[in-house]
């Protein structure tokens, strides 16, 4: 399943599936999920008061209640019943999870990426982090900061976690897999970069820094992550082309890695790195401004749309 969420009519956050052009109300469904046994137990022990609606209440809603629903949302969207079908062309799109708890990011996590920063590849993953109130929606515009000059992009594909994982093996990470999305890495280069010591959260955090979207897919419907192609356009022109299966570390790798020092929580967000062709690497630097469009693609989740204000 492809989920969106989206501005609803009254102004508040509705989620739907998408299904031939259009999407498919079920916000309500979502809202009477139960959180199975095991997820009630999570989420007590942790002291975390589950969601009462949306994409969040799913990804913390635990692997039997998502079975249910599942059925549920796949009955609706086949028959027709009545609920909401609206073209997709007319939706103001949300992020998948508007405040996820954490954004884990991967730094130098493709190898061509690697070659064009003149280092060696890493050894093990190199964590770095975004802070959640840099999230932005599919399509945003972004302010860029008046100070900043050197603001750049990165297109990544970003797994967003559906189940506690602590301590896992790379042979089950996938498991604990919500679903996937598009995420941009954006970042004002002159404080990672430029300054020492270098600030790389702040570079990478202010405000509308990572527009994420522009759908959720599920695992089922996205079997492989190492098999997909990622482009990235700015302004008309291809700046990045690279498929998963150069990354240096697989997701699965990523994830139970992180798991074995953090715990990652149902909708926390891990950003799996980005390719070759950033602007902070071409010759002359390319940097953002204001009006420039940047387009984030896999085919299997969408376009990310993200525009520079």
């Amino acid at each position: 399943m492809r989920f969106v969420c989206y501005e609803s009519a009254t102004g508040g956050r509705a989620t739907g599936v998408l299904q031939d052009g259009n999407v498919v109300d079920v916000s309500d469904l979502l809202a009477a999920m139960a959180p199975d046994a095991a997820a009630r137990e999570a989420l007590a022990s942790r002291g975390i008061e589950p969601a009462t609606g949306g994409l969040m209440r799913w990804l913390q809603a635990g692997d039997a209640a998502r079975r249910q629903a599942a059925q549920l949302i796949r009955d609706r969207a086949a028959s027709g019943d009545g609920a909401a079908r609206l073209p997709l062309s007319g939706l103001r799109l949300q992020p998948p999870v508007a405040r996820p708890g954490k954004i884990v990011g991967v730094g130098r996590n493709y190898a061509d990426h690697a070659k064009e920063t003149g280092v060696a590849p890493f050894e093990k993953p190199r964590i770095i982090f975004k802070v959640s109130s840099s999230i932005a929606a599919p399509g945003a515009t972004v302010p860029k900061p008046q100070s900043v000059k050197k603001m750049d992009f990165e297109g990544e594909l970003a797994v967003v976690m559906g189940r506690f994982a602590t301590r896992v093996s790379a042979d089950e990470a996938l498991d604990y897999v919500g679903g996937y999305t598009l995420l941009n890495d954006l970042s004002a280069r002159e404080f990672q970069f430029d300054i020492s010591p270098p600030q790389t959260t702040f570079a990478k955090s202010m405000d509308g820094f990572c527009p994420m979207g522009p759908a959720l897919v599920t695992p089922e419907s996205l079997r492989d992550p190492q098999l997909l192609h990622l482009r990235t356009v700015v302004n008309g022109v291809v700046v990045q082309d690279a498929t998963t299966a150069d990354m240096l570390f697989p997701v699965a790798t990523l994830i139970s890695y992180v798991s074995q020092y953090m715990t990652l929580e149902p909708g926390d967000v891990l950003a799996t790195g980005t390719p070759a062709g950033i602007g902070a690497f071409r010759t002359p630097p390319s940097w953002l401004g204001a009006g420039d469009r940047i387009e984030i693609s896999i085919d299997e989740i969408g376009t990310l749309l993200t525009i520079v204000g």
